[in-house]
């Protein structure tokens, strides 16, 4: 590739955000540029004593129609479109009076901010940017000549290029890049924006955009590259979190912190939640953040070891002294108060996330997954069951403790990987079997550990005894709810539908136990 460099003799100016924008006219300037610029930009350029040639001057054609077209004229785009190496492009242009213009530097209108502060649809057509794309995607196919800036933070590098004789081909193939995949993004933005007006969850045409937020040290495993996007979203959640403190977060970090915090999300009352590999191991809900945590590390605390734990409120004191008793790789929550960031801070590589609000577990969105050739689509799984849409399906009926913890271990099995199974008692889980192919052994699971975490605290009993059970989905034989049974629960609540639902509701009668279907079902892979 050649290094040759390419000096800048005109430059065309068109910001809506103005940070760095003396510095570069100031640079272009110093460097003999001549600047074309617009409205704002050209003010604050002139304000600052830099020489401007307003593009209405330069073309001979003023701004109409309230500003929507200033720079869509010959004279600017076959300043930028012209090849300075082909002579019948450079004769046109001087048959023309058309001067060559080198550089481009247009950030677009904040159409994605308006989006998310809510504005009208006016204000955000309004917001959508014809001419800078179209100057940006001029300005990139014709890279070999022209240098397009589409990001504020490529200045400092365009300015250390003016310094030695202007920018090389590889620098300006770069910057080409980046403005395409600018234009792709605001492009997705806009088309999302129409799919939301019209209710068109699952579009015809889909895109995905985002901006990389971070380089992340490897992937899922340390021989895997990885990054962080965000996607714009105002969803509270990892990606619009503060970090106050610690490392920076690894892949599985990321994927875990969000798992916990929607988790965490589904309860009303103080909660708190402890995932590992992205599965809840210990959950619980009270009358007090400390109270929940002592609770839901009571389900697991091996698993606990090395986890994320996810709170609906703000973090305190008491709660902070107590997580940072064993090891943590994060804590999430909206806010933690003075007394408690002092506590977390003497660990310092104890990562703390503060997200100034929740996720709305009951909001609508898509969820995405790659596979070979394409992705999946889906819309999220917002649901949510209520007392008065279940069906009691057994000759007992559950009491009203029973209900309450079947409702709540029915929201946990929903982020557990499914096969799920939940044990739950008193408002905490204290028993949680994921992910295995069969659900009788997530049930085996689920106990056994409970078994473990009882003898840990010195109990003689499971902490199943008398608890009761979640099941994500069906049951296909009557052994899952048979294993249940001996775990000690005694009541079920599960979506039903099996064509061996009758089996399992007389397995749940012998035993004298009660169950509810939900007919609704939370797979989760």
């Amino acid at each position: 590739m050649s290094q040759t460099t390419q000096p800048v003799r005109r430059a065309l100016i068109s910001v809506s955000d103005k940070t760095g924008l003396l510095d570069l006219g100031r640079a272009l300037v110093a460097h003999g540029a001549e600047i074309l610029s617009t409205g704002g930009s050209a003010r604050a350029l002139r304000e600052a004593g830099l020489p401007v040639t307003e593009v209405s001057d330069h073309t001979g054609f003023p701004e109409i129609l309230d500003g929507r077209v200033k720079t869509l004229v010959p004279q600017i785009h076959g300043g930028i479109l012209g090849r300075r190496d082909l002579p019948a492009h450079v004769a046109q242009m001087e048959e023309h009076k058309i001067a060559p213009i080198d550089l481009v530097a247009v950030n677009l209108y904040p159409f994605e901010k308006t989006v998310a502060s809510g504005a009208g649809a006016e204000d955000c057509i309004e917001n959508i940017d014809i001419g800078g794309p179209a100057l940006i995607r001029a300005a990139a196919k014709n890279h070999g000549h022209v240098v397009v800036l589409t990001d504020t933070a490529q200045y400092a590098g365009l300015i250390e290029a003016l310094g030695q004789g202007g920018s090389t081909l590889e620098q300006r193939r770069a910057y080409a890049g980046a403005a395409y995949a600018r234009t792709a993004a605001y492009d997705a933005a806009i088309a999302a924006w129409f799919a939301a007006q019209a209710q068109d969850t699952l579009p015809e045409r889909f895109v995905l955009a985002g901006q990389r937020a971070e380089v992340l040290r490897y992937g899922e495993n340390p021989h895997q590259q990885a990054a962080f996007y965000k996607d714009g979203s105002t969803r509270p959640g990892v990606a619009t979190a503060v970090q106050v403190q610690g490392k920076a977060l690894s892949y599985n970090n990321i994927n875990d912190t969000d798992a916990a915090f929607e988790a965490v999300a589904e309860f009303d009352r103080p909660a708190v939640v402890i995932v590992k590999h992205a599965n809840p191991c210990g959950v619980a809900v009270g009358d007090t953040l400390s109270a929940c945590w002592d609770n839901a590390l009571r389900c697991d605390p091996v698993s606990a070891f090395g986890g994320i734990v996810a709170l609906n409120r703000t973090l305190d004191a008491e709660t902070a002294t107590k997580i940072a008793g064993i090891f943590t790789e994060v804590i999430v929550a909206p806010d933690a108060d003075e007394e408690a960031k002092t506590i977390l801070a003497r660990k310092k590589n104890l990562r703390l996330l503060l997200t100034g609000g929740l996720p709305d577990a009951a909001a609508s969105g898509v969820v995405v997954r790659s596979v070979a050739g394409g992705f999946l689509a889906q819309t999220r799984d917002n649901g949510q069951i209520k007392p008065e849409s279940l069906r009691v399906v057994t000759k007992r009926a559950p009491s009203a403790q029973e209900m309450e913890d079947l409702m709540f271990a029915f929201r946990v099995a929903k982020h557990v990987k499914s096969n799920a199974i939940v044990y739950a008692k008193n408002d905490a889980t204290v028993g949680i079997g994921a992910g295995q192919m069969s659900r009788v052994d997530s049930a085996r699971i689920a106990a056994s550990k409970s078994g473990e975490a009882a003898k840990a605290a010195g109990l003689d009993a499971p902490l199943t005894q008398g608890s009761v059970a979640a099941s994500d989905a069906f049951f296909p034989f009557a052994d899952g709810l048979e294993t249940i049974v001996a775990a000690g629960a005694t009541a079920v609540i599960q979506p039903g539908g099996s064509i061996r639902d009758d089996e399992v509701i007389a397995a749940a009668d012998a035993a004298g136990i009660a169950m509810v279907f939900t007919g609704m079902r939370h797979f989760r892979h």
